[in-house]
C-alpha cells in the first residue's frame, strides 16, 4: 500500500532575474513499511522535494503544479492548521545536521516533552513516561539520567538518536531522513542506519532516505529514485537498480564508487546546472557520453525497462 505519493510536482523560485523552475514533474511513491532512497548530487532538488512534502519552503518558493498524497489525501490543499496535525506527528523530519538541530538552552527532556504535548496532548507523568520510552527505543544508555542532559553533553550520534526519538514519541508513520549520517564517523553512521532499519521492522514505519551515498543506499533501501537537476531520471527496486542500472547518470554514479583499492574511479565531466541555466531536452545531455540527436532537443519520456523499473533516456528506444 502506498502511504505517500508525489505526482507531477513542479516547484520554482522567485529571483531577481524572474521565476526559475527548480523541480520538474517529480514522481515517486513510498510504500508502507518500506524505505525509498532519493539519490543524487548536492543541489539536484532532493531536499526541496522533501520540504515540499512537509510544506516547509522558503518564502520565495512556489509550488506550481502536482499533488502530494498522504494516505490518498492531497496535503497541498490543506490549511496550515490542518497541516500542523500531520507535520511532526504523522510525517517527521530527521534533519541533516544533528549538531544544530536541538536547542542548546533546553534539556533533552524539555524538548521531547514539548513535542509530546503538542502532538500527543499528554502532560505530567504520562508525558515524561512517553519521553523516556522514546529515548529507550533509540537505545540511548541510562535513558532516565540522559533526559536531564543538555545537547552539548551528547555526542553527534546521540543527538541524532534524540532527534529520532522525537519522531517516535509522536508515532510518526513516515520518517524523512535528510542525509541522516552527515558529520558522523563511519561507525556511528552504521549504528544510525541500523537503528532506522530496526524501527522500520518493529513499528512498520516508512522511511524516505535522502542521500548522495549509494553505498548507504545499497544496504538500506527497498527502492531507489535517482534525481538529476530537478528531475527523476530513474526509479527501480534497489536490487534491480544495482544489478541492471539503466540511465547514463545512474551508471556514472555507480562507477564513481570505490570498489577495489588502487582502482581508478570514473568521473562525471562538467558541473550540474544551476536553476539559472536553461537546458533544452534531457537535462543530463551536456555531461552525457552517450548523448545523440534527440537528447538536446526533446525531454525523454519514462521508458519501462523492467518490472517497476523506469528510466528517462532515449537510448531505450534504440
Amino acid at each position: 500500500m502506498k502511504i505517500l505519493e508525489v505526482n507531477n510536482l513542479n516547484l520554482g523560485f522567485k529571483t531577481e532575474s524572474g521565476f526559475r523552475q527548480a523541480l520538474f514533474d517529480i514522481n515517486f511513491a513510498l510504500e508502507e513499511g518500506k524505505t525509498l532512497a532519493l539519490v543524487g548530487e548536492s543541489g539536484c532538488g532532493k531536499t526541496m522535494s522533501a520540504m515540499s512534502i512537509l510544506r516547509l519552503l522558503p518564502k520565495n518558493a512556489r509550488i506550481t503544479g502536482g499533488q502530494i498524497l498522504y494516505k490518498k489525501q492531497d496535503i497541498l490543499g490543506l490549511k496550515e492548521k490542518e497541516m500542523q496535525k500531520i507535520r511532526g506527528a504523522k510525517i517527521a523530519l530527521i534533519p541533516q545536521d544533528p549538531m544544530t538541530s536541538l536547542n542548546p538552552l533546553y534539556t533533552i527532556e524539555n524538548q521531547l516533552l514539548e513535542v509530546i504535548k503538542i502532538h500527543q496532548h499528554l502532560k505530567g507523568d504520562e508525558a515524561r513516561k512517553k519521553a523516556l520510552e522514546a529515548l529507550e527505543m533509540v537505545q540511548i544508555p541510562c535513558a532516565s539520567e540522559r533526559l536531564k542532559s543538555y545537547p552539548h553533553e551528547f555526542s553527534g550520534g546521540m543527538k541524532q538518536r534524540a532527534i529520532i526519538a522525537m519522531a517516535l514519541a509522536c508515532h510518526a508513520q513516515i520518517l524523512i531522513a535528510d542525509e541522516p549520517t552527515t558529520a558522523l564517523d563511519v561507525t556511528i553512521q552504521a549504528q544510525i542506519m541500523k537503528l532506522l532499519s530496526d524501527i522500520k521492522s518493529q513499528l512498520g514505519t516508512s522511511v524516505l532516505l535522502i542521500t548522495h551515498d549509494l553505498a548507504l543506499v545499497g544496504e538500506n533501501a527497498d527502492e531507489i529514485a535517482v534525481m538529476y537537476a530537478g528531475r527523476i531520471v530513474e526509479n527501480a527496486p534497489a536490487k534491480e537498480f544495482f544489478e541492471k542500472p539503466n540511465h547514463p547518470y545512474s551508471l556514472a554514479l555507480l562507477n564513481s564508487i570505490p570498489s577495489k583499492r588502487g582502482e581508478t574511479l570514473e568521473t562525471i565531466h562538467g558541473q550540474p546546472p544551476t536553476i539559472h541555466q536553461d537546458i533544452s531536452g534531457c537535462r543530463f545531455h551536456p555531461r552525457c557520453k552517450y548523448c545523440f540527436e534527440p537528447c538536446g532537443n526533446e525531454i525523454p519520456p519514462n521508458f519501462t525497462v523492467g518490472e517497476n523499473h523506469m528510466s528517462a533516456c532515449f537510448l531505450n528506444q534504440c
